[in-house]
């Protein structure tokens, strides 16, 4: 029996089922033989599994470890020729395993993946430890000389949460009752662990991390949170979780939780809306990673919710997002790496507002397909929209001067006050508007536009590109026919400025009229001057004045910003002082 065990187990605890040719060949084609009869149980009230010879049924669908390596138990069984019991499991990482679940003609689990299966020992195999264990041997262990003073940085929603190591955790919170914010990631916790334990031992935690770890079930997940009476962010990214399938009972458990995260667990969008009548207060849901595809509009549920992030479900195009677009206190969408690339709210028309996502103000459509000028034409429909993330597109990374596509940007979306993270100040969003204006002023003109009223009527092509150019035509008036004689291209670093330079406290100074790049930085300028004028960089004050705004002068603060940013035009004068 010696080569059998050899080819069972492998070398490593994970090995496939080797060359088992010695099989009785009344065994090949059949069903496998039911698991081998438990000594004892293996279960506790608890639900927690325990360490034995043998094992029963109730091991189908745990969560293990080994090695580092996690998967879920398939099957509990006999392999025959080699006794004793073996654990089928399907591998997270299908390029551990070795095959798809079968053997000799005989299907004893089924893999999503052709190796992503094993068949293991249960003596090779780390079930796990129940929630009350994880935070004793985290928190409540003597601190040693090394782990004085260490702080850890966590994330939990994707908010960064510092936690204190195990020597501040002693002096500060002496007792497990105090404990409020804890961090289990990759603490092997798969069970609630003795009834009441929790609530009796650490009962006013209000935020917990137990990502990675070897939870199975929502249903496990409920025994935990049920303890846990002022839980408000729940973080249980990466595991595997089983979720009801029947009607939710509503216990209440989560009567308090206001950020959920599921990243990577699995959970399919019927899933979110069968467990969310348990989630009355939720403001925040994580769901990256999922493969979810929105196939229902939520009725009567996340009616509470505020931020909604789908990242990295490639599945989701603009039909899916219409089935969300009436929860009416959303106020942040994450939707990167989904491969969305078009969007278009049929209800609105050119210079209407939709009714579509009433509340939401910061959208994230990151490393997606966006490649036309239409989805953000369309984006300006959003009533509430004020702050806008469109990185790693087609459309921003084709251009080779992204400060013109971050202005065309912000010349589109009309009440934008953030753009990539960073604020559109007045000045950024004057300049942008105006050569926005004169860039397409031609274009609007051979479309039937004109600087009578009574005549302007640009035809339908050119405003459904343009949707915003009438607008701004009526806020800064009509592009003059001189403006546009020699349209320069929509590059800001190519445009030079002729400029009259101007020394209010030094009036014997000549008056000058110089060209300058409208790329320029201020700093540049002061150099610039600082050169010409003899006088340290460090003394120079600049601002300019500009014949469309009579009796207003506008400071130059930033060195780093360009004369562009301030929307410096031709003919503008730069009034230096020093």
């Amino acid at each position: 029996m010696r080569g059998h065990w050899n080819a069972l187990s492998g070398a490593g605890a994970g090995a496939g089922l080797g060359n088992t040719s010695l099989l009785p060949s009344a065994v090949k084609g059949q069903p496998p033989r039911p698991p081998a009869a438990a000594g004892r149980s293996h279960i506790l009230d608890s639900g927690c599994l325990i360490m034995s010879d043998t094992l029963t049924l109730d091991v189908i669908g745990q969560r293990i470890e080994v090695n580092g390596e996690y998967a879920t138990v398939r099957f509990s069984g006999v392999v025959p020729p080699v006794a004793g019991l073996w654990l089928g499991v399907e591998w997270d990482n299908p390029e551990r395993g070795k095959h798809d679940g079968s053997h000799e003609g005989i299907v004893y689990f089924k893999c999503r993946h052709p190796t992503g299966g094993s068949f293991i020992r249960p003596n090779k195999v780390n079930f796990g430890v129940d929630f009350l264990t994880a935070v004793k041997n985290r928190y409540a262990l003597e601190d040693g000389p090394d782990d004085h003073g260490k702080e850890q940085i966590i994330t939990i929603g994707k908010k960064p949460v510092e936690t204190i190591g195990f020597d501040s955790v002693i002096k500060q919170q002496s007792h497990l009752n105090n404990l409020q914010e804890i961090s289990l990631r990759n603490c092997a916790v798969s069970c609630a662990g003795e009834k009441g334990g929790i609530a009796r031992t650490c009962p006013n935690i209000t935020r917990v991390d137990v990502t990675k770890n070897l939870l199975s079930s929502w249903d496990e997940v409920i025994r935990i949170a049920d303890q846990l009476k002022n839980l408000v962010v729940l973080d249980l990214s990466e595991n595997k979780l089983q979720f009801p399938s029947g009607s939710p009972v509503l216990t209440g458990t989560f009567s308090t939780l206001k950020v959920l995260v599921l990243n990577q667990t699995g959970i399919t969008w019927a899933e979110v809306l069968q467990c969310a009548p348990g989630w009355p207060v939720l403001e925040e849901l994580y769901l990256d990673y999922n493969n979810i595809f929105i196939s229902e509009r939520p009725s009567n549920v996340l009616q509470t919710l505020k931020l909604l992030d789908l990242s990295s479900n490639p599945l989701i195009d603009e039909n899916q997002l219409f089935l969300i677009a009436y929860l009416p206190r959303l106020e942040q969408l994450i939707l990167s790496d989904t491969g969305i690339s078009s969007i278009h709210f049929p209800d609105a028309g050119i210079g209407c507002k939709t009714s579509m996502f009433p509340s939401l103000q910061y959208l994230v459509v990151n490393d997606n397909r966006i490649s036309q000028w239409s989805f953000i034409n369309e984006l300006n429909k959003l009533q509430s929209l004020r702050a806008l993330s469109c990185l790693r597109n087609p459309l921003t990374e084709g251009s080779k001067e992204a400060q013109t596509t971050r202005q065309l940007i912000i010349a589109k979306i009309g009440q934008l006050k953030t753009l990539n993270k960073c604020e559109i100040l007045p000045e950024e969003r004057r300049g942008a508007e105006l050569d926005y204006r004169k860039a397409f002023g031609n274009e609007w003109k051979k479309a039937g536009g004109h600087q009578d009223p009574e005549k302007n009527r640009p035809n339908e092509e050119f405003l459904a590109a343009h949707p915003r150019y009438q607008l701004l035509c009526h806020k800064y008036g009509a592009p003059e026919d001189g403006e546009l004689k020699v349209q320069q291209p929509f590059m800001l670093k190519n445009q030079l400025l002729t400029l009259k330079i101007k020394y209010p406290n030094q009036l014997e100074q000549k008056v000058l009229e110089k060209q300058l790049p409208g790329s320029m930085t201020i700093q540049k300028v002061k150099a610039f001057l600082s050169r010409l004028l003899k006088v340290p960089v460090s003394e120079l004050l600049l601002s300019y004045e500009s014949p469309k705004m009579p009796g207003r002068e506008i400071e130059l603060g930033n060195d780093l910003q360009s004369l562009q940013f301030y929307s410096v035009e031709n003919g503008d004068c730069l009034l230096v002082r020093w």
